[in-house]
């Protein structure tokens, strides 16, 4: 058998890819009875920031790719999250819109979102909260 590095417990790609994995999995099971993945629910999160944006200021925003956007977008429209329309200045484009249905749910997501964070932040401090915030945006 492979013996691992011994810096692995100390590799910030480690360390920050278990962190990730962690939150993400805690979020996707809470997000689970709505019937939305953690991507779906952002881009939700975007489209109530700026309702009607295109498809590539909704990417620009929350820092995906077109390809990958292409795909949730569709299943969302499909299983009725979101609505597209038209753009009545440019037949060419469409905007993107929360459903209904994704409105009527919307106090509740971003409860479980903000639960999701309390619970990442739980262990730490009010100081070691605002320094993990920062130093998360400055990676970024």
């Amino acid at each position: 058998m492979p013996k691992l590095p011994e810096d692995l417990p100390e590799c910030m790609v480690f360390l920050l890819g278990k962190a990730y994995q962690k939150a993400h999995s805690n979020f996707k099971k809470q997000l689970k009875k709505y019937g939305l993945t953690n991507m779906q629910h952002l881009v939700l999160e975007g489209l109530w920031y700026d309702e009607g944006m295109t498809a590539a200021e909704l990417c620009k925003l929350l820092i995906i790719d077109k390809a990958t956007a292409s795909g949730i977008l569709e299943r969302m429209a499909e299983t009725g999250w979101i609505m597209k329309k038209q753009d009545p200045d440019d037949g060419r484009t469409q905007k993107l819109y929360p459903s209904e249905k994704a409105n009527q749910l919307k106090e509740k997501l971003i409860q479980e979102r903000k639960k999701a964070n309390q619970n990442i932040l739980k262990k730490f401090s009010v100081e070691e909260q605002l320094l993990l915030k920062r130093l998360l945006r400055d990676l970024i």
